[in-house]
């Protein structure tokens, strides 16, 4: 009876902690990772089947984007013109799927058959994992041992060598060729998390080329930098309506003051400036990345790394790109809300990410979490925070043209809405999915909410929900950056 009563206080607290309706546009994604061994042991259908079923109920919760881990060490899950299949894929480096499967290609079709977005995940410099003990023939650490240095058990691609980021450019090249993906991502590892006693042995390289830079430390951001800003440029040339996104450790850097400022957050941890040597804010401020996902994991009233301390901080001062919030799903639900102890701390998080201006969504760690549904995160997902569809947040320094509005809408019978795709040229121009609003008879006509949104689809045709005389139905065309075309409207008559 206590567990009954608790979440029923747990359940009301949701409802009306909710300050606003849902936003019509909103990033809600989720990461499905290879390292976590959840493919091995399994056979291609086995994890298609696993798969799949994650996917529906993704789907069913809201999520409108998956970032699809497919290169965790120089190595892929989707068919590379330069790198061997993945060991977390198949247990073995170097050996394909039986069935001549090819994850990546396979994931894009279920999430655009879904409405979602596929986002191909990569690591840029891990070559190899402390546990990965042996390496495939054709793996760049074998090709080409010179270019990487051993830190703590693993393999890096040196920051330093242009070798490699022109090859990890290659690499990336290679996906957009050949997969219609619509984001490349890029996780918090750059140059290694630090180990106490260990030194990153690439001293000899600044000696021989130090660019001008008077520290070994403002060498290596920049080095990064290089790759950020190559990587941007690249995508932007093949394919330039594909985002470029990273997810950086939720420490931009420590304000050795105690308070939030530009210079850093109020808190304690490992940093990216100093100790991944990552760069966010100035990646964020040239425009090199389009989103930026920081994995804010800990909860509120962490001394080191407060939850509220963090979302501010990166809201504050790294908001000129879009904002979405990495979400740890299973501390979120095993930390107690300080302001409300009957609640786990979904609802406050929450609601403190819809109350900052810069904050355009957030990124569930990790999809199968979700779906597990702990604490009952999903189902409230799916009830309260993602109970209406979500456009995809603008991005006009991408693309701020609409495309044409939908052709030949009309009612027909059975409640069938059908229309026809506009005209375009150009592919930033053609209408992918579109978007489609009701209306009771007499209400006005707003597009600006999510209230009355109730489909995004890819589909020219839908099945209505009510047919009832003077009901309005609205259709509008989006491409893929989710510009919206003028409406077009049609009554049941």
């Amino acid at each position: 009876m206590k567990k009954i009563l608790l979440l029923l206080v747990f359940c009301c607290s949701f409802w009306t902690s909710l300050a606003a309706a849902n936003p019509k546009r909103e990033f809600r994604g989720a990461w499905i990772q290879c390292v976590n061994g959840q493919y091995i042991g399994k056979t291609p259908a086995q994890i298609r089947q696993m798969l799949s079923s994650q996917l529906d109920v993704l789907q069913e919760c809201g999520i409108n984007a998956i970032l699809f881990q497919v290169r965790a060490e120089g190595d892929a899950l989707y068919k590379s013109s330069y790198e061997p299949w993945s060991r977390y894929l198949t247990g073995k480096q170097g050996t394909a799927p039986s069935d001549g499967w090819d994850p990546l290609a396979w994931m894009i079709e279920q999430c655009h058959q879904r409405e979602m977005e596929c986002h191909a995940w990569i690591n840029p410099y891990r070559a190899k994992t402390k546990f990965t003990n042996e390496l495939a023939s054709n793996h760049p650490a074998v090709r080409h041992p010179e270019r990487m240095f051993e830190y703590d058990g693993l393999y890096i691609f040196n920051p330093a060598l242009e070798a490699n980021r022109t090859y990890t450019c290659m690499v990336v090249e290679d996906i957009l060729q050949n997969y219609d993906v619509d984001g490349i991502h890029m996780d918090d590892y750059f140059y290694p998390y630090p180990v106490a006693g260990v030194e990153i042995p690439d001293e000899r390289f600044y000696r021989a080329d130090p660019r001008g830079f008077a520290s070994i430390e403002d060498w290596r951001r920049d080095n990064v930098n290089l790759l950020i800003r190559d990587l941007h440029f690249l995508i932007r040339d093949i394919k330039p309506w594909v985002k470029f996104g990273v997810s950086p450790f939720g420490i931009y850097r420590n304000n050795p003051s105690g308070v939030n400022s530009k210079e850093g957050s109020a808190t304690n941890g490992t940093e990216n400036f100093d100790d991944l040597y990552a760069d966010i804010v100035c990646w964020v401020e040239n425009g090199w990345v389009d989103y930026n996902i920081p994995q804010i994991y800990w909860n509120l009233g962490t001394k080191a790394a407060d939850y509220e301390v963090l979302i501010k901080w990166w809201n504050d001062y790294c908001g000129q790109r879009p904002l979405f919030i990495g979400q740890d799903v299973e501390r979120t639900v095993k930390g107690v809300d300080p302001r409300n102890p009957a609640s786990h701390q979904m609802p406050a998080k929450y609601d403190l990410q819809r109350s900052m201006s810069n904050v355009k969504g957030s990124c569930q760690w990790y999809a199968a979490a979700v779906v597990d549904n702990p604490g009952n995160y999903r189902t409230v997902l799916e009830q309260v925070y993602h109970s209406t569809p979500a456009l995809q947040p603008l991005m006009p320094y991408i693309d701020l043209k609409a495309p044409k509005k939908p052709r030949k809408v009309k009612l027909a019978e059975q409640g069938i809405l059908t229309w026809a795709s506009p005209k375009a040229k150009r592919e930033m121009d053609k209408a992918r999915q579109y978007a489609i609003y009701k209306f009771a008879a007499g209400e006005k006509i707003n597009l600006e909410s999510s209230s009355n949104l109730f489909l995004i689809t890819s589909q020219l045709s839908c099945q209505l929900p009510s047919a009832e005389r003077g009901t309005v139905y609205v259709v509008t065309a989006l491409d893929r950056l989710h510009n919206e075309s003028k409406p077009v409207k049609v009554k049941v008559k």
